[in-house]
């Protein structure tokens, strides 16, 4: 019978675990993964957003030069948040030299033609864990913003925007919240994308909403983080549902 300690309850709480990932564990009877084995899953090849967004500052970069033109010919930007380091998953531990959302937003990079734009804060999160828990905890109880390292000038260039982040306590960090407040919204299409342990989209959509006056807030994707490395049929799916794959 699978065993899940009381503070690996708070902490799937804590990160917005919702009630069907609970009930997953609380009825499991088959083990888990072993550590080590989860460990050498397979990471995201030099073609993903890791290597599409190494550059200097807020540079944006360009994926159009072998990614699929979008079937609208709206121009598109690709804005995302992700955490590498110690991660959750299925009850254990595992280190990701390549966040959860990063690995989404170099499939969705890929596919379409888009320009990319990492959102890095000033004061990376920890690596650990439960310190990451604990700061996530911190900063949404004070409502805070915190700073963005390398700051993007504008989004008037872009008809789309598609914003991707982890959920973490049933939202986007607050980081999410730095960036979409700095812009003026009107008459853009936000699209999110997230990954979670159980919450879904988590009050991402709630939340643009109320931050982004103006903008259009349309269908967004959610994948499980522990199934990120396998959501290319899901992207593609998404991608042809909102109209930016042919």
């Amino acid at each position: 019978m699978f065993k899940i300690s009381r503070r690996d309850f708070l902490q799937m709480v804590a990160l917005g675990m919702g009630s069907v990932a609970l009930n997953r564990f609380l009825a499991a009877c088959s083990p888990q993964p072993a550590p080590e084995a989860i460990a050498t899953l397979p990471q995201p090849t030099a073609t993903s957003a890791a290597a599409a967004t190494a550059t200097t500052g807020a540079t944006l970069t360009p994926q159009t030069e072998s990614a699929q033109p979008t079937s609208t010919g709206n121009k598109v930007l690709l804005v995302y948040f992700s955490r590498a380091g110690e991660n959750y998953y299925y009850g254990e531990r595992t280190h990701l030299d390549v966040g959860n959302t990063e690995v989404l937003a170099g499939m969705i990079s890929q596919r379409i033609g888009c320009d990319v734009y990492q959102i890095e804060p000033v004061n990376p999160y920890p690596d650990d864990y439960e310190e990451t828990v604990a700061q996530n905890v911190q900063e949404q109880e004070s409502d805070a913003r915190p700073a963005i390292a390398n700051p993007l000038d504008s989004i008037d260039p872009y008809d789309i925007v598609l914003l991707g982040s982890p959920i973490w306590n049933v939202r986007s960090p607050m980081i999410m919240s730095t960036f979409v407040e700095g812009f003026d919204w009107t008459g853009k299409t936000i699209f999110p994308f997230t990954t979670h342990g159980g919450s879904g989209l988590g009050t991402t959509v709630r939340d643009y909403t109320a931050s982004c006056p103006g903008a259009t807030v349309g269908d967004g994707l959610a994948v499980r983080g522990e199934e990120a490395q396998d959501a290319v049929a899901a992207v593609e799916s998404w991608l042809q549902r909102i109209n930016l794959l042919t």
